[in-house]
């Protein structure tokens, strides 16, 4: 019922993706009014969620009584799409890509919204790594417009729809969780994992009979099995979930393990030379308008830059000593030794110890999100943490670190640098040039307006593993005398999936003396 065009935003100067609906012709004047309700709810749903795993809605527009919906255009292939050309996904990869719509997931049962559709068609990867959930053209969320799913109605795919919502036609978020599992299944094995010839032959097997055995899950196989219980109240939550997921992201490559790339390389279409004709390859066109005289411009939508990562990593100086030169982070490591090039990268010691959740200080300005607490550090400073992370003292830096995983947060307390950006140029030059960061990318050095002054480092690189790492690192003057380093670092394919949670800490970050 829908057509998606790839569009030029004329106003902003942006490529877009536009969803034009086209109802059949044999609907009666009833169901079309239904199916126009239908994509206002979508673009109101999704317009709802703002978060880096969900694709964002710019504006509704109408044409002869038919609405258009505007949106972010990613640069990317679907699993779907994936699974074609290249085959099954490797059991790491499928689970980062996991990680990622479980991440959409969440925001949206938080905000009250189920997707009723998760399937490897809707699952974008862009060619940057960035994952991203679309098409809540069957959402729904408590409060807000009613299920439009009539009775004895199933909207959806036969291969990724829950058992009870098959049965019943019931929906929650378990029922998301379960599509999520028969998502992750049909990545990594190559097919559903209810296979049938048909519809019918498909819900009968959902109804009666165990999911297909699994040959390439390898450490998927716990996550998915319990994604996949038939009983909604055995069924893995997703903070059960989540855990496993990374796990199986983390775990070393077994015999099942395929060569095919982390994100896929996506060819940049032809753009038309302005004020000509646009090229048609395909469904490549240039909406220059549409309804009546009405330009497609989407209104104006404030940008923030979110730094973000897997993991967090804060790097303290030694309270007890004289301020010293900032080392941005960290020590820098020895060429040999690329992942110590910043802070914290080595196992946790024993003595560290879980942070553990506190209550909100008095004039906070804002909640955490779950599972983060508010850190007060003999050091002078107030942090966002999240619980349960090993908190331990390295040297000059105090660290947080995901346990089990490579999630990082660190604060290092340092003199104040008259000009942050080039002191982080200077950092760049260092250990670039001593080998500690190979393959290194530099993604953005620039001034921020923050406390008494400071700036951003954002860069990529290689660690000691192969591994493909990511870390921004914030230098701010707090005083004449006084600075701090805030570095969060991750793998560079979940460094989107966590975007939100940088700009949580920087917001939270406060000097106590």
């Amino acid at each position: 019922m829908g057509r998606v065009w790839q569009a030029r935003d004329e106003m902003l100067h942006r490529d877009v993706a536009v969803k034009e609906i086209v109802p059949p012709a044999w609907l009666a004047e009833a169901e079309r009014e239904d199916l126009r309700r239908r994509t206002l709810r979508e673009a109101r749903t999704a317009a709802r969620l703002n978060h880096p795993n969900v694709v964002r809605i710019y504006d509704v527009v109408h044409d002869r009584e038919s609405p258009w919906i505007v949106m972010e255009y990613v640069q990317s292939r679907s699993v779907e799409q994936m699974l074609a050309a290249d085959g099954p996904l490797s059991p790491a990869i499928t689970a980062r890509i996991g990680l990622a719509v479980l991440a959409a997931l969440r925001a949206a049962h938080s905000a009250g919204v189920l997707h009723r559709d998760v399937k490897p068609h809707n699952v974008l990867v862009a060619a940057d790594g960035r994952v991203v959930l679309t098409d809540f053209g069957l959402a729904t969320f408590t409060g807000g417009d009613a299920a439009m799913t009539g009775p004895g109605m199933i909207l959806g795919s036969p291969h990724f729809v829950a058992p009870e919502r098959a049965r019943d036609g019931v929906s929650d978020p378990r029922t998301d969780l379960w599509s999520l599992g028969a998502t992750l299944y049909a990545a990594v094995e190559g097919h559903p994992p209810y296979a049938r010839d048909s519809a019918m032959a498909t819900l009968t097997a959902l109804a009666t009979e165990p999911p297909d055995p699994m040959r390439r899950a390898g450490p998927l196989r716990p996550v998915l099995t319990g994604l996949l219980q038939r009983d909604p109240w055995r069924r893995l939550t997703a903070a059960e979930a989540e855990p496993l997921l990374r796990a199986a992201a983390n775990a070393p490559a077994g015999p099942v393990e395929s060569p095919g790339p982390v994100a896929p390389t996506v060819e940049e279409p032809p753009r038309p030379a302005p004020d000509a004709a646009p090229a048609a390859p395909g469904r490549l066109a240039a909406v220059r308008r549409a309804g009546r005289g009405r330009r497609v411009a989407l209104g104006l939508t404030a940008m923030v830059v979110l730094l973000s990562t897997v993991g967090a990593a804060v790097a303290l100086t030694d309270r007890a000593r004289r301020p010293a030169e900032p080392s941005g982070g960290g020590a820098a490591a020895s060429p040999t030794a690329p992942a110590a090039a910043f802070a914290c990268a080595s196992a946790p010691p024993p003595a560290a110890r879980p942070v553990v959740s506190m209550p909100p200080p008095p004039g906070a300005r804002f909640r955490l999100v779950p599972g983060w607490t508010w850190h007060t550090d003999p050091g002078g400073f107030r942090i966002a943490a999240p619980v349960d992370w090993l908190n331990w003292t390295e040297d000059s830096v105090t660290c947080f670190r995901e346990p089990g995983g490579t999630r990082v947060l660190s604060v290092e307390w340092s003199a104040a640098r008259a000009d942050p950006a080039h002191w982080w140029r200077t950092e760049e030059r260092r250990l670039t040039g001593g080998g500690s960061l190979p393959g290194y990318l530099r993604v953005d050095i620039s001034p921020m307006d923050i406390f008494a002054g400071g700036a951003i480092w954002e860069c990529v690189w290689l660690n000691a593993a192969g591994e493909r790492m990511h870390t921004a690192r914030l230098f701010a003057n707090t005083s004449a005398e006084r600075a701090y380093t805030v570095s969060w670092l991750t793998k560079e394919f979940d460094w989107q999936v966590n975007a939100t949670y940088f700009a949580m800490i920087r917001q939270s970050f406060a000097p106590l003396t």
